[in-house]
């Protein structure tokens, strides 16, 4: 009885192997052409399920960090992390070759540029106000003459500018830039997620983070345009690190355990 369950067992183990490694074999050739996986990373002190940010002996942590290592664990080569002030720069340099997966906010005017996989975090966009501002909501934000801020060409800045039609949303290539200007009361308000802007509303005392949302920010795992193979083990390996804890688990690691997948 042993003998005859373990033929079929083996059977399909010789059937599904080559299978499975021609897939990883494919999959390598596109998604590390270079030999090393080349993670796009945005950086930002503020963190999130998103951004990434440096430790004290410099080296690149955050939630896309453990995910890129990951996929380049599994995929058997090394991983190399390349860093950039915002997503919107990551999306510009996916069709000049500079990097092979990354970890972004979804729109449509990005799907142009990237294929995206699956989503793993859904999280409400709003404003934080400057100290002293007698500014309540986001409606009494829109009127001319107020100042608003937002990480360049990103779903961020492009969803604030629908919304906004009394006033300019103007662009900024990096958070910390925005940051600095909103702590000196340069400008009225910045656009960006609530989960970064709760924590920021502590650091800068007197601002305040409004009610509601303006849009829903979802950001997903996404390679260049017009690699497949590199396309289908991106959306396999996501779906796992989903199911099977991973991402779970650095999410906790950084501090954002009350964060949903």
């Amino acid at each position: 009885m042993k003998m005859r369950l373990a033929i079929p067992i083996l059977f399909a183990l010789l059937v599904v192997c080559p299978t499975r490694a021609a897939f990883a074999d494919a999959a390598r050739d596109e998604l590390a052409p270079s030999g090393h996986l080349r993670v796009a990373i945005a950086m930002s002190s503020l963190g999130g399920p998103f951004w990434s940010a440096k430790d004290t002996a410099g080296k690149p942590t955050g939630v896309p960090v453990d995910l890129g290592k990951e996929m380049a664990r599994r995929l058997g080569v090394p991983v190399d992390y390349v860093m950039y002030e915002n997503s919107g720069q990551i999306t510009d340099a996916a069709a000049k070759g500079e990097w092979d997966v990354t970890f972004v906010p979804v729109d449509a005017e990005r799907a142009k540029k990237l294929a995206f996989g699956p989503i793993y975090n859904v999280a409400d966009a709003t404003y934080i106000v400057r100290a002293g501002s007698p500014i309540q909501s986001a409606e009494q934000l829109d009127q001319p003459g107020v100042k608003v801020a937002a990480v360049a060409n990103t779903t961020t800045m492009r969803g604030a500018a629908r919304v906004l039609k009394n006033t300019t949303v103007v662009g900024y290539q990096s958070v910390d830039e925005i940051v600095r200007l909103l702590t000196k009361g340069e400008i009225d308000a910045f656009a960006n997620l609530r989960d970064q802007l709760v924590p920021l509303s502590t650091r800068i005392p007197g601002s305040r983070v409004l009610p509601g949302a303006f849009q829903q920010t979802k950001t997903a795992i996404a390679v260049p345009l017009g690699r497949p193979s590199a396309l289908a083990y991106a959306i396999a390996f996501l779906e796992d690190a989903k199911t099977g804890g991973f991402l779970r688990r650095s999410l906790d690691d950084h501090g954002l355990k009350d964060t949903p997948i």
